[in-house]
């Protein structure tokens, strides 16, 4: 149920942004300062404002200097927590007066949303992109090796990742610049150096490990590792990844820009929205096997708007459809003893459904290619063209109140002359 407060906007049933949600970001005011904020119905909550005025926890005092989460994520959400139940306390319609009856204060510490700019939330310290949607590996798979052999062998038996660029990963809003590759045709005989033709988008959820780990540790402890959760779109250069993945995999195709959602989504506010994997086909090994709920029901969609036109929801699907939760790409993460850092973010590959209009990627819904996506007015695709502009939205659905990320968006911008080319 939603829990009212006196900032009238938060109790919107489908603003996203109520009391229950108290996702983090990190704001400006113009050329102003980068704060940590609390996103709330149309507001944000400066926290060093509360900070100074002594009304959050002894433990947090002195984390919301930096103008980024990473201390307090290192510290993990018990602290989290404490702060979380100080802000719903301060906010909510019957709870403490510090903020509702000091005006001053209260000016000092809520900005409207509209009048700050957002950035990078946290600094990402290391980036792993895992393939753990059935569905999207299944259908690229029978793109590419036929209905027979659409999983890898070992697909089934664990989570299967590689590991990204931290340094390109954006906030939302950023423009990505269409990169340039060696791309190789069926009928060429050598690769040639042009800008990408078949751009893509990912539709993607991202975990952000908080306490760090040092050696191999459980599915279950891998849970209470992760502090939170973002939208990530990992834009794919296709005709790049088909020429350079055999045999390692993606390197440069995926090292373009990994897009994120300006705020992070706590775990405490997601524990309603548990839900089981889909059935396994085959037994997990021990140290892998489900001990409980760990995926969340989570609707996401993906909307396309080509530049000047009007935008197009061209699928839908839902974060339960992982096989593998992000506990358990965690867990599988550190089992060679491979140490987590505080502030790693692990996508967790495309999230598609069962059906076309639920695919969370261009290569699949156009089929590589083959079926061209309709957009209203007339306009098709089948890979991004420049100016488009690409929105991943997602929610989960509470009793009266819904829980949001905030858009993950990235607009398509034309590729540089060749960067090779001298004067």
């Amino acid at each position: 149920m939603m829990i009212a407060s006196w900032v009238e906007s938060a109790n919107l049933a489908e603003g996203g942004f109520p009391l229950n949600n108290l996702p983090l970001g990190v704001c400006s005011a113009k050329d102003g300062p980068r704060r940590c904020c609390v996103a709330l119905g149309d507001q944000v909550i400066l926290m060093d404002v509360l900070d100074s005025a002594g009304l959050l926890p002894d433990a947090a005092k002195g984390l919301f200097t930096a103008g980024t989460w990473n201390a307090v994520i290192a510290r993990g959400d018990g602290l989290w927590n404490q702060v979380r139940e100080r802000l719903i306390a301060l906010f909510r319609t019957e709870g403490l007066p510090d903020l509702r009856e000091d005006t001053r204060l209260r000016a000092e510490a809520l900005v409207p949303m509209a009048d700050i700019a957002l950035h990078m939330p946290f600094d990402v310290v290391e980036y792993t992109d895992f393939y753990a949607g059935r569905h999207h590996a299944s259908n690229v798979g029978t793109m590419f090796r036929g209905p027979e052999n659409a999983l890898p062998p070992n697909w089934l038996h664990m989570p299967i990742g590689y590991n990204g660029r931290a340094s390109s990963v954006v906030v939302s809003g950023r423009g990505v610049r269409r990169p340039w590759g060696q791309l190789k045709g069926k009928d060429q005989d050598a690769p040639i150096f042009a800008p990408s033709r078949r751009f893509d988008f990912e539709l993607e959820m991202g975990a952000i490990v908080g306490p760090p780990s040092d050696g191999p540790v459980t599915v279950a402890e891998a849970d209470d590792m992760i502090f939170g959760y973002v939208l990530l779109n990992d834009w794919s250069a296709r005709d790049i990844q088909a020429w350079e993945y055999v045999p390692l995999g993606p390197f440069q195709a995926k090292a373009t820009a990994t897009t994120i959602s300006p705020w992070i989504v706590t775990k405490a506010a997601l524990e309603p929205f548990r839900c089981d994997a889909p059935a396994r086909e085959l037994p997990l090994l021990p140290h892998l096997r489900d001990v409980g709920p760990a995926n969340y029901d989570i609707a996401l969609e993906v909307a396309l708007a080509p530049e000047g036109g009007a935008e197009t929801t061209i699928s839908r699907s839902n974060a339960r459809e992982l096989y593998y939760s992000p506990a358990q790409q965690l867990a599988h993460h550190t089992t060679c003893g491979c140490p987590m850092r505080s502030g790693d973010l692990l996508g967790s590959g495309t999230i598609s459904g069962a059906e076309r209009d639920s695919r969370g990627s261009l290569l699949e819904l156009s089929w590589g290619g083959e079926t061209p996506v309709e957009l209203p007015g007339g306009g098709t695709r089948t890979f991004l063209e420049d100016g488009d502009t690409l929105t991943l939205r997602g929610y989960a659905q509470g009793d009266g109140y819904r829980i949001g990320f905030g858009d993950c968006a990235g607009q398509v911008l034309p590729a540089l002359d060749d960067p090779y080319k001298r004067n």
